[in-house]
């Protein structure tokens, strides 16, 4: 009997053919042969809930793509306060290239799954792969139209609508095998209350009392404090004020 190898996959390492971070990620602006190089030197791990990634000001040597679970970035200030200003979901990459030392902070929120490998690799490869270099500066400038986006929540939405924003932006990118027009997610809140708080520049009491309130309008479901089932992302869309 002849097996028949699909030619998208002929040549990838095995460690990378189911990896979304390949169809989705900054690895897939490379080609067979240089999966194979950054696979020689990458390494998969999973990092408990709570754990810190990078700390801020600490010497970067490696970056990595997250695979599963929830990254949140903080930034201190010198009286030890800290703000959360953003998260990280599957596939997203985890560093900043050209930079020696870490300007944030990077937590996991949940349990993670990252695949990581060697700074000098990396950055050795976007200035041999164009491919690469706009794969990053790509995903970059999402980041920063996400960031405007989120500017706009905060400074402008009402508690009612900053929840709702928050919980549309989990149900979108929790999950990277949930097909991008699902009409309807479930999953865990990946930060506390007070961490939501945090994020959106609230109480704990408002958090939750707008919670409670898209529960009741049957809106959203929650089960165990955590799960949440949202049968309407439409629904929910036109309670964030999008």
């Amino acid at each position: 009997m002849t097996v028949r190898q699909d030619i998208h996959s002929a040549g990838i390492p095995a460690l990378c053919q189911s990896c979304e971070a390949r169809h989705r990620g900054v690895c897939g602006a490379l080609d067979a042969d240089q999966l194979v190089d950054l696979a020689k030197t990458s390494s998969r791990r999973s990092i408990p809930s709570g754990a810190e990634l990078v700390g801020d000001a600490e010497v970067v040597d490696s970056y990595s793509n997250v695979l599963s679970g929830v990254v949140k970035l903080t930034k201190s200030l010198s009286d030890g306060r800290q703000q959360i200003v953003g998260l990280q979901f599957a596939p997203d990459f985890l560093g900043r290239p050209f930079k020696v030392e870490s300007a944030i902070n990077a937590e996991a929120a949940t349990e993670v799954s990252l695949c990581s490998f060697p700074r000098t690799i990396i950055e050795r490869m976007m200035k041999e792969s164009p491919a690469l270099e706009h794969r990053l500066l790509k995903q970059t400038l999402t980041e920063l139209d996400e960031a405007r986006d989120w500017m706009v929540t905060l400074g402008r939405k009402t508690a009612s609508e900053k929840v709702a924003s928050f919980l549309l932006m989990i149900a979108r990118n929790i999950d990277p095998t949930v097909d991008p027009a699902a009409r309807s997610a479930t999953f865990d809140l990946p930060l506390t209350r007070a961490d939501i708080a945090d994020f959106l520049g609230l109480t704990i009491e408002t958090v939750s009392r707008q919670l409670t309130r898209l529960r009741t309008d049957r809106v959203i479901r929650i089960d165990n404090n955590r799960h949440v089932t949202v049968d309407s992302l439409s629904r929910l869309e036109q309670r964030s004020g999008a």
